[in-house]
């Protein structure tokens, strides 16, 4: 059998390269006065080729490519599906509430599709530098994105604080990865799994393995590493927390799965306890912390932190059950929280006329598709059977029953208890009918695009199949699983030989 050309294991970070190169080009070239909306077509046009490239690669046999440092399995098939779906919603949502006279415009586009690009690497990369240089990419577009809105004190400010933790964070992860190569002597993350259990000198794995996680769980904003979330969420534009606050942590999530279960799954007995009590006080500091929240950007922000509780909770299964629950939950709850993000964005506007919780009073009567969204979307983040936020929640719990984490179950059902409480208050304030000095706020609907019609929809439907029918889902996130469990028969035999088919 012929190997297979390495272009094909990056053909969709290459063709969002490439798009995202035609954005600046045609930025650059075209005369000032020209709208720069159609930038965001090309761009979204870019992003749609990507996610059927990333769909072809189901076709191609698992295997690696560019000296064993970048893989094409089911379980980046899946990641790279997720992301580019998510960089899709993200652009539509853009294209109808960017306002025309706004700054860079072309620019603001292409960093979204570079952006992409080192998502896709991340879930992708085999190998410790690429992950970092993945990381890098994806960091350095997101900490621009965060404070587009110059004019306002709160958008550099959130930039700032992000680009300055953020930093921090990814020093941590590199120093880790400077440890791990010390004791293996290896960045290749199939040689690091082979020679791990035979080193002499286990505290240098160990304490890689903790610098780690404490830069990968940054970027999931799990507590105790969460400080960043609140303000950044916040001063970002809201199409911009659409996206930041699910594809870079999709991403983070693919390569925290491939770290403890496909690297390092020797230190089981240490990373699963270490997580466990990650995912409590993600949920509980979280759920806490957003009972207190008027804001409602902030309160959505740490709801966030609760659901990487949620999520971490999957990680307590055993094997590729916990790798199967922790892919669909993400899937989930990108859905949904894309989809929130997005009628927040309608509904208050580029400026954000409707910062607080009873801002949105009587949002159903003034606007009624933008209100009952608004309340799905919440009844799936509580967990409301048929939502995509309900199947999530059992099979992560199911998963950790299974894994014999009792404890952990009974704390995350509490908690998801507890962020009923204050996803309620926003869809009650929603129903109820507007206040007078709520009418001038909400008079002057916004009209929906065909763009953000079709982010929304996007977004519902994912929502709705997730909880419904999520049987094609769960299949492909059990392929994702079996394949991460499933490293190349010869672990020193990397480049572009190919691998067995998936099973």
């Amino acid at each position: 059998m012929n190997p297979v050309p390495g272009i094909f294991r990056v053909l969709p970070e290459l063709v969002l390269t490439l798009t995202g190169v035609a954005v600046m080009l045609l930025d650059a070239s075209l005369t000032p006065l020209f709208p720069r909306r159609y930038l965001g077509w090309v761009a979204a046009f870019g992003t749609t080729f990507a996610l059927w490239a990333s769909l072809g690669q189901l076709w191609l046999p698992m295997g690696t490519g560019f000296s064993g440092t970048i893989e094409t399995s089911a379980f980046t098939v899946f990641f790279h599906v997720l992301i580019c779906g998510l960089v899709l919603v993200a652009l539509l949502l853009s294209l109808d509430t960017l306002p025309e006279e706004s700054h860079h415009q072309g620019e603001f586009y292409a960093l979204i599709v570079f952006g992409a690009v080192g998502m896709c690497l991340l879930t992708g990369a085999v190998e410790l530098l690429l992950v970092f240089i993945a990381l890098e990419i994806s960091s350095i577009a997101t900490y621009v994105l965060v404070g587009y809105r110059k004019q306002t004190a709160r958008g550099p400010e959130a930039a700032i604080k992000y680009f300055l933790l953020g930093s921090f964070a990814t020093a941590f992860l590199l120093y880790g990865i400077a440890l791990i190569f010390g004791a293996t002597g290896t960045t290749q993350i199939y040689e690091i799994a082979r020679l791990a259990p035979t080193v002499q000198n286990h505290a240098l794995i160990l304490a890689g393995l903790g610098l780690m996680l404490v830069g990968i769980l940054f970027k999931v904003s799990a507590a105790p590493f969460h400080v960043w979330t609140p303000d950044v969420y916040e001063g970002a534009p809201t199409p911009v927390v659409a996206l930041i606050s699910t594809a870079p942590k999709a991403a983070a999530f693919a390569l925290l799965l491939r770290v403890v279960y496909e690297m390092l799954p020797g230190l089981r007995p240490v990373w699963s306890p270490l997580l466990w009590a990650v995912a409590v006080l993600s949920m509980t500091v979280g759920n806490l912390a957003a009972l207190r929240q008027t804001n409602v950007k902030r309160m959505l922000a740490y709801s966030s932190i609760a659901h990487a509780g949620y999520l971490l909770a999957a990680f307590a299964g055993l094997d590729s059950t916990g790798v199967m629950a922790a892919c669909f939950y993400i899937a989930a709850y990108a859905a949904m929280n894309v989809g929130i993000f997005a009628v927040i964005t309608l509904a208050s506007g580029y400026d954000e006329k409707l910062p607080v919780i009873n801002d949105f009073r009587g949002l159903v009567y003034r606007r009624p598709l933008l209100g009952s969204l608004l309340i799905f979307f919440l009844a799936s983040l509580v967990g409301i059977p048929f939502t995509g936020g309900f199947m999530g929640k059992l099979i992560s719990f199911s998963t950790a029953l299974g894994g014999g984490a009792i404890w952990l179950v009974i704390i995350g059902l509490l908690n998801s208890g507890l962020a009923a409480a204050y996803y309620l208050r926003l869809a009650l304030a929603a129903a109820q009918r507007p206040e007078r000095e709520n009418k001038e706020k909400l008079a002057t609907p916004q009209v929906l695009g065909a763009a953000v019609i079709a982010a929304l929809a996007m977004a519902v439907l994912a929502t709705l199949v997730m909880g419904i029918a999520p049987g094609g889902t769960l299949r492909a996130a059990e392929a994702g699983a079996h394949t991460l469990q499933a490293p190349p028969a010869d672990n020193n035999t990397f480049g572009d030989a190919v691998q067995p088919p998936l099973p």
